[in-house]
């Protein structure tokens, strides 16, 4: 298991904050040698504890000009009924996450689409029709002063 110290730590943020940066510039950042920084940062992968790098996208610029989270209530708490449903959500490309959560409903969905015409076509001819739905309720996001997704 990977040792988490505080030299690790500072790598994560710093990956968090530029993930593409040199592992020069890393290591400087952090206080290495880049040979201890890389050995540093493989091992973080290998073990999983990085997954992966991703690209930090313009929605505007994209054409996404609407963003609403959206919480989703099941009619049936069967473990046939999630999965169909898992299934059906991975196949929609306007759904950027689908969180399994607790409380009164059973999914919150991350929704990007080009405008309120787009979310409302997606709402009502494909998440609406999917047999286990019971509830929809929609937020609609009207900025985001903080956002830390990669």
């Amino acid at each position: 298991m990977t040792k988490m110290d505080a030299i690790n730590h500072r790598i994560l943020h710093e990956l968090l904050r530029d993930g593409r940066q040199s592992n020069l510039q890393l290591a400087d950042r952090v206080g290495l040698s880049p040979s201890a920084c890389l050995r540093r940062v493989q091992e973080m992968e290998r073990a999983g504890i990085i997954r992966g790098y991703r690209a930090v996208l313009d929605c505007e610029q994209l054409g996404i000009g609407f963003v609403a989270y959206v919480t989703v209530g099941l009619n049936t708490h069967t473990k046939a009924a999630q999965e169909a449903f898992e299934r059906a959500i991975a196949r929609a490309p306007q759904v950027r996450e689908c969180h399994n959560v607790t409380g009164t409903v059973e999914y919150l969905l991350r929704v990007e689409t080009a405008d309120l015409a787009a979310y409302k076509h997606w709402h009502t001819d494909v998440l609406g029709v999917l047999p286990q739905v019971r509830s929809i309720t929609t937020f609609v996001v009207m900025g985001s002063p903080k956002d830390d997704r990669a």
